[in-house]
């Protein structure tokens, strides 16, 4: 099995920052993709970025030309960084990863237990 663990949320101001982090962990697993999920009080939760550990990124509307998200293979983490950040930002935020599991070639998924993010001045 793969754990994730999140980090990096908290309270800001319109137009700051934020970084998050996810860090997988775990024994006999290859990565395939990781990405950022969220869900705002009331809705549904939606897709910010995914990449894949191959290198392609793909990004929602709402989250283009604000939001980067990158990786560090070695470490099996994924960054989220979060620039010009607006209320209708505030959500938990969740990581998810696609893995495989190198004993049966299994591609499984496992989530993050999620982070909150508040934008309000």
């Amino acid at each position: 099995q793969v754990h994730l663990v999140e980090s990096g949320g908290g309270l800001v101001q319109p137009g700051g920052s934020l970084r998050l982090s996810c860090a997988a962990s775990g024994s006999g697993f290859n990565i395939n993709a990781m990405g950022w999920y969220r869900q705002a009080p009331g809705k549904q939760r939606e897709l910010v970025a995914i990449i894949t550990w191959g290198g392609i990124v793909n990004y929602a509307d709402s989250a283009k030309g604000r939001l980067t998200i990158s990786k560090d293979s070695a470490k099996n983490t994924v960054y989220l960084q979060m620039n010009s950040l607006k209320p209708e930002d505030t959500a938990v935020y969740y990581c998810k990863t696609d893995w495989y599991e190198r004993r049966t070639g299994n591609l499984l998924i496992s989530w993050g237990q999620g982070t909150q993010v508040t934008v309000s001045s």
